[in-house]
C-alpha cells in the first residue's frame, strides 16, 4: 500500500513524475542524469528491455510492481537510443554528462590560466557534443582569451582580485557561446516557425512567435546552466584556499577543487534543465491571427527543444 502511494501507476513511454511543476521536472531529470546507469550490466539491461516488452504485449509476469517497471524504463531510456535501438556510447549519454564533463570544467577553472591553456580547455569541434552543456562553440575561445588579456593588463587590480576575476572568465565566455550556439542551430525556426499543438496533440499550425518563445527559454537555460558551475567554485575556492589546513597541504588543492566542481556541476545540471517544461504552453491570443482562426482552443502547446 505504501509503495502504491509513493509510486504512480506505470505508463509506458511517459515520465514517472508530473511535468507541470518544477519539482516534478527536477525529480525526472535527476533520474535521467543518474550516473549509476553507466554501470548497468548487459544482463540487467536485457532483463529491463524484456520486462517492458512483456508489459507492452500484455504478458507481464505476476508480482511485477510499478516501481520495477519505472526502474526498467529508466535504465532502458538511459542506455538505448530511442530511434536506432542501439546502445549509446557512455560519454554521450545524459547520465555521462557530469562524470565525463567534470574534468573539462576543472580545466576551465584552473587558476593562473595562460592564453595557451585557455584555448586548450575551450570547446573544440571534436569535443563539441561532449561539451555541449559547458559551451560548444568556438566563439568561447576568442571571448575567454580577450578577457584574460584585459585582466592581465589591468595593473590597478591587486593580485588576489585579479585571480578571482580571472577564474570567473569562463562563465561569460561559455554563456555567450551557448547563446550563439542556440541561435546558429535554430535560426531557421525563426523564419519557418515551430508546430503548435491543440489539447489532442494535433498540429494547428506553424508559429514564428512560439519559436521565439522556445528559443528564448532554451537560451536562458543555457545561460543558467554554467552559472553555478563557473561562478560558485571560484568563490568557494577563494575562501577554502585561505584555510590554514589547505595552506599547509597544497597538494590537496586540486582534489578539493575537483570535488567542488563535481558537486556544483551535478547539482546545477538538473536544476537548469528543469526550469521550463519540455512541452510549454502559450495563449492563442498571443499567436499569429491565422493560427487563432484555425482553432477553438485558448491555449496551445509547443516543444521548446533542448
Amino acid at each position: 500500500m505504501a509503495e502504491s502511494a509513493a509510486c504512480p501507476a506505470f505508463q509506458l513511454g511517459r515520465p514517472r513524475y508530473e511535468q507541470g511543476s518544477f519539482l516534478g521536472r527536477l525529480r525526472h531529470f535527476i533520474d535521467v542524469i543518474d550516473p549509476s546507469t553507466l554501470f548497468v550490466s548487459e544482463k540487467r539491461l536485457k532483463e529491463c528491455v524484456k520486462l517492458l516488452d512483456d508489459y507492452k504485449h500484455g504478458e507481464l509476469p505476476p508480482g511485477v510492481s510499478d516501481l520495477q517497471l519505472w526502474e526498467a524504463q529508466k535504465i532502458k531510456q538511459a542506455i538505448i537510443h530511442p530511434d536506432t535501438g542501439e546502445k549509446i556510447f557512455m560519454p554521450f549519454r545524459m547520465s555521462g554528462y557530469v562524470p565525463f564533463g567534470t574534468p573539462i570544467v576543472i580545466g576551465l577553472l584552473l587558476p593562473n590560466q595562460t592564453v595557451v591553456s585557455t584555448i586548450i580547455w575551450q570547446p573544440t569541434p571534436t569535443s563539441e557534443f561532449l561539451q555541449g552543456y559547458v559551451g560548444a562553440v568556438t566563439s568561447a575561445v576568442s571571448i575567454a582569451v580577450g578577457l584574460n588579456v584585459l585582466i592581465q593588463k589591468a595593473n590597478r587590480l591587486s593580485p588576489a582580485t585579479r585571480m578571482i576575476i580571472q577564474r570567473l572568465v569562463p562563465f561569460p565566455a561559455v554563456a555567450s557561446a551557448n547563446i550563439c550556439n542556440v541561435g546558429l542551430m535554430r535560426h531557421s525556426e525563426l523564419s519557418e516557425g515551430i508546430d503548435v499543438l491543440d489539447d489532442n496533440g494535433n498540429v494547428v499550425g506553424s508559429s514564428k512567435i512560439a519559436a521565439r518563445h522556445a528559443i528564448t527559454e532554451t537560451a536562458f537555460t543555457r545561460v543558467v546552466l554554467p552559472m553555478p558551475i563557473f561562478v560558485l567554485p571560484p568563490i568557494i575556492m577563494s575562501y577554502l584556499e585561505r584555510l590554514r589546513f589547505l595552506q599547509s597541504n597544497r597538494r590537496l588543492l586540486l582534489p578539493v577543487h575537483s570535488l567542488v566542481c563535481l558537486v556544483t556541476f551535478g547539482l546545477s545540471l538538473p536544476v537548469a534543465i528543469s526550469l521550463f517544461p519540455q512541452m510549454s504552453q502559450i495563449e492563442v491570443s498571443s499567436l499569429e491571427p491565422e493560427i487563432a482562426m484555425a482553432t477553438d482552443c485558448k491555449v496551445l502547446t509547443y516543444n521548446k527543444g533542448l
